[in-house]
């Protein structure tokens, strides 16, 4: 085990992350690592609650505007960029603070990253023409027949994730689910776990509504429509496809009202964040903390001071 030591904090979607990153920034020696697959693009920032450019001043935040939104950002990439981080925060005598709400990344982090292939850009291509000639469907019951368990997990409407695991198989000849069970190379450090949870579910909820309320107020169906005017984005890229931006999308196409929009993100939101707290039930390690506590900032922030001692 290593004796360097990190802090993870993570949270469903409008439980208080950041905010609470930024407190615990201004007390103790800390880097801010974002741990959030929309802060990775350009230009989204209502829709991800992004921090605003004076607190990104204040408070810089590594792994955000990495990427443009008509670039992908895999978890791989993301592992690979948060250890040499990791690694840079540490040597400079702080600690870094990974904080956000993609599960994904977090899985990785803790459970180790599987040894999956590179991209193959002829491979990809030919599922793709595969793909027009008989539809996404028929391209996810093929991997039904290869790997079950991708298929059951996989929706039908998740292009990309098919093309992956199809790929994949093509590649080795393996099934992507068979390279999850191989994980490795986690992370070995002292670690200090904080999960921020809330007792009552319905307190999440209402808060999820009257921030994307805010988000609406604070102009995210234009910053939707600027993202959609610039060259080769479009509504089919992975980066619209996150929740809110995906609605918004379906808006601005009229393929929706604005008040179907508006109740299709808060759903969506909703949803999300129930995958999270299903997730983060599941890791018993953590220190759980109530988001609702009025004495939550003073209980973690004890905490990561007998942690740094």
């Amino acid at each position: 085990m290593n004796n360097s030591k990190i802090i993870i904090l993570k949270g469903p979607t409008a439980s208080g992350k950041t905010d609470l990153a930024i407190k615990l920034y201004d007390k103790h020696p800390l880097e801010i690592i974002s741990v959030d697959s929309v802060m990775v693009y350009r230009g989204l920032n209502i829709g991800s609650a992004k921090p605003d450019p004076k607190d990104l001043k204040l408070y810089p935040h590594h792994l955000i505007d990495i990427r443009e939104p008509t670039e992908s950002y895999s978890v791989g990439e993301f592992h690979k960029d948060v250890k040499g981080l990791i690694e840079s925060v540490i040597k400079k005598g702080k600690t870094p603070i990974l904080v956000g709400g993609t599960m994904m990344y977090f899985r990785v982090l803790q459970q180790g990253l599987s040894t999956l292939p590179s991209a193959n850009q002829e491979i990809r291509h030919q599922i793709d023409v595969e793909a027009a000639e008989k539809g996404w469907l028929n391209l996810h019951k093929e991997l039904q027949m290869i790997d079950p368990k991708s298929a059951q997990r996989i929706k039908p409407s998740d292009k990309q994730r098919i093309q992956r695991a199809i790929e994949v198989y093509r590649i080795t000849g393996k099934t992507i689910s068979s390279f999850h069970q191989e994980q490795k190379q986690s992370l070995n450090y002292q670690c200090l776990d904080i999960s921020l949870f809330p007792n009552d579910r319905a307190s999440l909820y209402k808060r999820i509504e009257e921030r994307f309320i805010l988000m609406l107020k604070k102009g995210l169906i234009s910053e939707v429509e600027n993202l959609l005017s610039k060259d080769l984005l479009t509504s089919s890229h992975p980066s619209m496809k996150s929740v809110g931006y995906k609605q918004i999308c379906e808006l601005i196409e009229n393929k929706c009202s604005l008040e179907e929009a508006k109740a299709n993100s808060i759903i969506a939101s909703r949803r999300l964040a129930k995958r999270q707290l299903t997730w983060l039930r599941s890791r018993q390690k953590s220190f759980f903390v109530d988001c609702f506590d009025q004495q939550f900032t003073n209980i973690i922030d004890d905490k990561v001071s007998q942690f740094l001692v």
